[in-house]
């Protein structure tokens, strides 16, 4: 009996001074991916003109919509004939189904001379966002032109062409 004792105590602390088989680290793989998308642009299609415009002693508006219609306001007159007249027409061309954001000028200054006449309350359609169907669309760009009381005639024109920017979201 003493002898299976001791067998069983010899046996079992060589089974419990084993070496623990558990395993204690694993590695798994993964893969890389990027998709880069195409890359957002903008280019210019149609500039923004007001057309024909007849100041008064009085400060009046004009505003261009983003469809080139035009509304005056105070003492600004419409003439008979309408000049060119058109709204900014942009392309926007990039990842097909992404959506972009628009950002507009505040205001930018037309000058003659020594003369100055304010553009501002820009407004674009799409308005804030535009959406990509297809990977293009047209964004137009409409403003108001703020007429000060008795301006001198002629050509007013931007010194350097105003931004319109786009950004994907």
């Amino acid at each position: 009996m003493k002898r299976a004792i001791l067998s069983m105590t010899v046996v079992a602390f060589a089974l419990f001074s084993m070496k623990a088989s558990a395993q204690v680290s694993a590695t798994a793989t993964a893969n890389a991916t990027a998709y880069v998308v195409t890359p957002l642009t903008i280019t210019t299609a149609t500039h923004m003109n007001f057309g024909l415009v007849a100041p008064s002693s009085a400060a009046g508006t004009v505003v261009l919509g983003t469809d080139g219609s035009r509304t005056f306001g105070g003492g600004a007159t419409q003439l008979p004939g309408t000049g060119t007249v058109s709204a900014a027409s942009f392309n926007v061309a990039g990842e097909p189904g992404y959506t972009y954001a628009i950002s507009l000028p505040a205001s930018v200054s037309l000058a003659n001379g020594g003369n100055t006449i304010v553009v501002d309350n820009f407004t674009s359609n799409p308005s804030g966002t535009g959406l990509l169907t297809g990977g293009v669309q047209t964004l137009n760009v409409g403003a108001t032109l703020e007429v000060t009381a008795n301006i001198a005639p002629g050509n007013y024109t931007t010194a350097t062409p105003f931004n319109v920017t786009v950004n994907y979201n």
